[in-house]
């Protein structure tokens, strides 16, 4: 498989950049849409889009979304081929008219905005479509992501659809992240969609207390009603304190991880370890959730101790990146350790990983070039079995490795 691109930031010469470099972007950013958050609820903007004809549909079947014949490109339907199992006016009733309508009998795909392409950075179906997609002082193609995993009342009408798609030539991309290979603007518009449905398809229900949901807001909010029709008269639910107050059980969330590159006390080698699942040679950074009430910087020498038993001294902030699996942050460091006994290893805090060793630069630079790959796939051509082995460019990971022997954390800024 092709080596995936990364997104690339434009050119900027402002001080911070001169100061701290040039700013890193990981596979699943660079989004090349506008989200235009403020606007879910304007339920008459989401309608014109939707109607639209440079509208596109990203199409999700069990969160595998829909590629072209190039499995390295998404590919976009048109509103036409999604009515059959969402109607023509979706987006037409209120957020207080889709609660005031709630019937719990009901299953409906979820609908995601995921933004419009101003740009025209996508690829589209829409080439030749008469006039462009303008709101107020908004303009670009929408691009929605629908669930077509056929499920309750529209499974016969998403079965149609899938066969029809490939009849087409297209498929629905395995969506694990061994087996990820997106261009670089359509993995981070896959990542949006995949997070959000994964998030919908886990929250049927309300988490305080029990009754079934209704998404809202363009898939990015659901909401406990107070009512239901599913009887074919409007009967009262039982009470719930979401209704009542402001409350973010009912928005998605997002799941901070810290994921850090550890070198040692004089800047010659870096911490990698392994767990015992993954193939043999394979070891990479130290990674794990940060905790409520821990600053980042608390969480990487938790976490490190924890894992390892190495005592980091300072910790500084490279990049992030979002893991849509299913919704983590990867909050990406650098850390350096104590001297002396600070460097040592110890494995019996944390059962975690099954060894933890400090790599000489020189041999983590040779890996870099000749031993990475994705979880499950075979060593790449000019690997010497018996050497070390590391994460994939799509990694935050591999990123942070290569940082650390690029001297990023020790080159001069200005």
């Amino acid at each position: 498989m092709p080596i995936p691109d990364l997104p690339i930031l434009p050119d900027d010469d402002s001080l911070l950049s001169k100061k701290f470099g040039r700013e890193t972007a990981n596979y699943f950013s660079g989004s090349p849409l506008n989200r235009l958050s403020f606007l879910r609820t304007d339920h008459a903007f989401l309608q014109s889009a939707f109607s639209h004809p440079s509208a596109a549909f990203l199409l999700m079947n069990n969160l595998s979304p829909l590629v072209g014949t190039d499995s390295s490109n998404l590919a976009f339907v048109p509103t036409a081929d999604v009515l059959p199992l969402t109607g023509p006016e979706p987006f037409v009733k209120t957020e207080e008219e889709l609660i005031r309508d709630f019937n719990s009998e009901e299953t409906h795909p979820v609908i995601l905005f995921l933004g419009v392409d101003e740009k025209n950075r996508l690829p589209s179906h829409n080439v030749g479509v008469p006039e462009e997609f303008v709101y107020k002082n908004y303009k670009g193609s929408p691009y929605f992501a629908i669930d077509i995993t056929p499920r309750g009342s529209f499974a016969a009408a998403a079965n149609a659809l899938i066969a029809a798609v490939q009849e087409r030539g297209y498929s629905f991309h395995d969506n694990s992240p061994r087996h990820m290979g997106l261009h670089a603007g359509q993995a981070a518009t896959y990542g949006q969609a995949r997070a959000l449905m994964d998030w919908n398809a886990r929250n049927p229900f309300c988490a305080q207390c029990g009754q079934r949901t209704l998404s809202v807001n363009a898939g990015t909010k659901r909401v406990c009603p107070p009512t239901d029709l599913a009887s074919g008269t409007r009967v009262d639910r039982k009470p719930c304190a979401t209704r009542g107050t402001i409350s973010n059980l009912s928005f998605p969330r997002t799941d901070p991880t810290v994921i850090m590159a550890v070198v040692n006390a004089d800047g010659t080698k870096i911490l990698l370890g392994r767990q015992r699942r993954w193939p043999k040679y394979w070891y990479s950074t130290l990674a794990g959730f940060q905790e409520p009430g821990e600053s980042i910087e608390e969480a990487v020498r938790r976490e490190v101790w924890e894992e390892s038993g190495v005592h980091l001294g300072r910790v500084v902030l490279h990049s992030s990146q979002p893991w849509p699996f299913p919704a983590s942050l990867m909050i990406g460091a650098v850390g350096q350790a104590l001297p002396g006994e600070g460097e040592t290893i110890y494995l019996g805090n944390d059962a975690e990983l099954e060894s933890a060793k400090w790599f000489p630069l020189d041999e983590v630079r040779e890996a870099l070039l000749k031993g990475t790959s994705n979880l499950g796939e075979a060593a790449p051509e000019g690997y010497v079995e018996g050497a070390l082995r590391l994460p994939p460019q799509t990694a935050i990971a591999n990123r942070l490795i290569t940082a650390v022997v690029d001297g990023w954390w020790v080159s001069p800024r200005m």
